[in-house]
């Protein structure tokens, strides 16, 4: 578990708007910029309850550390997500910048 935990935790550090904190347990602690708007989409497609946004860490979502496989479908969910919402974000500043 703890060399599966360490995989995730490094393939997690790659999405853009993904910081990494350190983090012990079944869980990785995430840096979002929107985080109940990250939670509510992986929540969504894949299954309620699977990121948590604690209260007390603001900007922050738990990511659980499962098997192999699980892991790879909520990186590549993320992964996804993240990657359209920087992709947006970018598209909006260049447009704002050309004005």
């Amino acid at each position: 578990m703890t060399e599966e935990r360490e995989r995730f935790f490094s393939r997690l550090a790659t999405i853009p708007g993904i910081r990494t904190m350190p983090s012990i347990g079944s869980w990785i602690l995430v840096k979002v910029d929107d985080p109940a708007d990250l939670a509510r989409k992986v929540n969504r497609r894949l299954k309620p309850g699977t990121v948590h946004v604690p209260r007390h860490i603001p900007g922050a979502v738990r990511i659980p550390v499962g098997d192999p496989k699980d892991n790879e479908t909520l990186f590549q969910t993320i992964r996804e997500l993240q990657t359209k919402k920087e992709r947006t974000r970018y598209f909006k500043e260049l447009k704002s910048s050309a004005v």
